[in-house]
């Protein structure tokens, strides 16, 4: 199953860091992600030199997963000139181009 994942909640960073990565990492995820998006303070992640997106940045340039910040939230945080090297940033419309021919099968909003 493909899926995309959205990230709005303040429980993102402990899900990301201690339940998908590891999964990702070590292949037993069970999804194939296809695209991760990041709202408000998650963006943060993105970040270089964090430790959730540079391992996600790892992941990307691996297997092609789309790294995305909202770009409203990312530039509100003054961070837009220091995200990992795989994340771009988007608003909706940039998310839907760019996952829509990756065959979604789920999004899946944490």
């Amino acid at each position: 199953m493909k899926v995309a994942y959205i990230f709005s909640t303040s429980n993102t960073h402990y899900i990301l860091s201690n339940m998908i990565i590891p999964q990702l990492e070590s292949g037993t995820h069970g999804f194939e992600v296809c695209g991760m998006f990041f709202f408000l303070d998650n963006t943060f992640m993105l970040v270089e030199g964090n430790d959730v997106g540079e391992r996600l940045s790892r992941i990307a340039a691996e297997t092609g997963m789309l790294l995305m910040g909202c770009d409203k939230c990312v530039i509100d945080r003054r961070i837009q000139d220091c995200l990992v090297e795989s994340a771009t940033i988007g608003c909706f419309p940039d998310l839907h181009k760019a996952l829509a021919g990756a065959g979604i099968d789920q999004v899946i909003t944490l």
